[in-house]
């Protein structure tokens, strides 16, 4: 069975690792994997694009919305084309 433990906790795990902490010593302190506080510390790790400074975590959400906004453009689209072979129907039809 797995721990779950709270974002705080998380949060300041990664803080320690920031400030010079070793994964090693966090899990034998802590108790958590290894692997588990080196994947907290890579999503909270910076990078910079065009000049601002965001997260693996960030980058993922704007991954998401784009992808939602995509498909939104998609259907728009879709219902446009749909609106203009009905309207033109419509039209031929009353001709």
């Amino acid at each position: 069975m797995s721990i779950r433990y709270s974002q705080d906790f998380k949060d300041s795990l990664v803080k320690l690792h920031q400030e010079g902490r070793s994964l090693k010593s966090l899990v034998e302190e802590f108790c958590p994997s290894k692997d588990s506080i080196a994947i907290r510390v890579k999503q909270a790790t910076p990078i910079m694009i065009k000049g601002q400074s965001k997260t693996l975590k960030d980058v993922k959400q704007l991954d998401k919305r784009l992808a939602i906004f995509a498909q939104n453009l998609i259907n728009w689209t879709i219902f446009i084309q749909l609106l203009r072979q009905h309207l033109r129907y419509d039209f031929d039809y009353k001709n």
